[in-house]
C-alpha cells in the first residue's frame, strides 16, 4: 500500500494551535509544545502506512487514535488522510462541541 498524503482541516489546526499556545502561556516556554508537536508527527506518519489503527467513531467514517491525553479524529478519503480534530481530553466535552460548532 502506498504511504497517503496528510491534510489538516481549518477546525483541527485550530484546536492544535490553541492547544500550543496555552501550553506556551501555562509553562512560560515552548519545549512542551515542541515536544507535544514531535509526538502528533510521529504519530501521524504511523497512520499514513495504517490508516485503519485508529478505533472507529459513531461519526461517519471517522476514526480516532490516542495520544497520551489528546486524540486525534482522522477521515480516509481516496489517497489522503484528512485531520479533523485535535482535543485534549482533559477538557470539557461540552467546549468540544461548542468549538465544533464553530465551523
Amino acid at each position: 500500500m502506498a504511504e497517503l498524503s496528510i491534510y489538516w482541516t481549518n477546525t483541527a489546526l485550530k484546536q492544535r494551535n490553541y492547544t500550543f499556545e496555552y501550553w506556551n502561556y501555562r509553562n512560560k516556554s515552548v519545549t512542551y509544545s515542541k515536544k507535544l508537536n514531535s509526538s502528533i508527527k510521529e504519530r501521524i506518519n504511523i497512520l499514513k502506512t495504517n490508516p485503519e489503527l485508529g478505533k472507529k467513531t459513531e461519526f461517519n467514517d471517522t476514526r480516532v487514535i490516542s495520544l497520551a491525553h489528546y486524540n486525534i479524529f482522522y477521515r480516509k478519503f481516496n489517497s489522503k488522510i484528512i485531520i479533523t480534530g485535535f482535543w485534549d481530553n482533559r477538557q470539557n466535552p461540552d467546549k468540544l462541541l461548542k468549538f465544533l460548532g464553530q465551523e
